[in-house]
């Protein structure tokens, strides 16, 4: 008896221990866990069915500053997540990564601590809904190797003009399509039915690229493959997207140092305008106009330039001169109707702003059009400016000014 009574004792002793062991494991994965924040910091952890979620993205959105305004960050190996320096605002947060649909927004301010739940993706499509634009626009066939060089009409019917693949690849990648749009996208994946009805994806194709006032360029980029093969290639990626088919590859989550990555967003300029390139500093000495404004040059879009103060959340606009009244605006471009903006000539620049600079005293140049494209008759040929003795065949005058 009294030996079982000492068993027992042991068996509790050992039970105790052990309770108290898994108790001390559990509190210090409690403590682990625990994300410190100040009183300008949104922090927590975030889970999903399937446990903690390492590597997701965690978004706060406000629309209470001066522009609107988004700070996005990554989870790490514990789910656990910090939304730094935060201005004071009411934010709308969610949670987006590979293998979830974004999360239900919550509503939150700086200073709190808030747990978030993940969703995982019901299946595979839509999963792929979040995929990088590249991702669906990697399922774009081409034109094998073998079709080049091209023979023509009397050939394979490939234009004698491209000797090799990489110049079709130039254009749907690098120096063409892919340069000012976002291919892969949902706007270009899918065929809008507000663009109209067609006998095939690759008329639709045909009338979607003559759009807007970029119809001329379009039409330029597309010229310099093979048009009709181009255009029912892009139906064809359409086509069995709309099917059900999606990229054969997965994106993986944020690695590493990724997740150190704090993106900071401002919403600057107008819906009706792009942006074709920003300067922040002299890129010579970047301690130059250091958390002062940011400029864009927003191309032949518009003649307003946008200008964003990071540091207040505060977006305005300068009107871009020109020297000449009789400039041409990109508003007189031919168009065809857009399924965004019918048949409006959004674009309205006469500046056609490109490739600002700072200097070093902080202000900002632009390579610009500043009058008609015809020469002054000094640039001419028959006149005594140097200039025109040396370069008489030149038609445009490349210019700058300071804003």
């Amino acid at each position: 008896m009294i030996e079982t009574n000492l068993l027992r004792l042991a068996a509790t002793a050992v039970g105790i221990a052990a309770f108290l062991a898994v108790s001390a494991v559990q509190l210090a994965s409690q403590q682990s866990a625990a994300v410190r924040i100040d009183t300008d910091d949104i922090g927590g952890v975030v889970t999903s069915a399937n446990g903690p979620e390492a590597g997701v993205w965690v978004i706060a959105e406000t629309t209470d500053l001066p522009t609107k305004y988004a700070k996005i960050v990554v989870t790490d190996d514990q789910g656990r997540y910090l939304l730094p320096d935060l201005p004071k605002a009411n934010y709308n947060i969610w949670v987006r990564g590979y293998g979830l649909v974004d999360s239900p927004k919550v509503k939150a301010g700086p200073g709190k601590t808030l747990n978030l739940k993940a969703v995982v993706a019901p299946n595979e499509a839509a999963a792929a809904q979040y995929y990088p634009a590249i991702y669906w626009y990697s399922m774009l066939r081409i034109p094998d190797k073998r079709e080049f060089p091209g023979t023509g009409d009397k050939g394979n019917g490939m234009p004698e003009k491209l000797k090799h693949q990489a110049q079709w690849l130039d254009v749907v990648k690098t120096n063409g399509c892919n340069t000012c749009h976002q291919l892969g996208n949902k706007a270009t994946r899918t065929i809008s039915k507000e663009l109209g009805e067609f006998k095939s994806s690759a008329d639709a194709w045909q009338r979607r690229i003559v759009s807007g006032q970029a119809m001329t360029s379009m039409l330029n980029a597309i010229d310099r493959v093979d048009s009709k093969r181009a255009l029912a290639l892009y139906g064809d990626w359409t086509d069995r997207i709309a099917a059900g088919e999606l990229p054969k590859l997965k994106p993986s989550r944020p690695q590493g140092v990724e997740r150190n990555i704090v993106i900071d967003v401002w919403d600057w300029s107008n819906p009706k305008a792009y942006l074709h390139d920003e300067i922040s500093t002299d890129k010579r000495n970047p301690t130059v106009n250091a958390n002062g404004p940011i400029y864009g040059s927003t191309e032949l879009s518009t003649d307003l330039v946008p200008v964003l103060d990071p540091k207040h959340h505060k977006a305005w606009e300068i009107k871009h001169p020109v020297r000449d009244p009789n400039t041409p605006s990109a508003k007189t471009d031919p168009l065809t109707p857009s399924p965004y903006w019918g048949a409006e000539p959004i674009w309205d620049s006469q500046s056609n702003q490109h490739n600002p600079m700072m200097d070093e005293k902080g202000r900002v140049w632009f390579t610009a059009r500043v009058r008609p494209p015809e020469n002054p008759d000094f640039c001419k040929k028959g006149s005594n400016h140097p200039s025109a003795k040396s370069f008489s065949h030149q038609q445009r005058e490349p210019t700058s000014f300071a804003v």
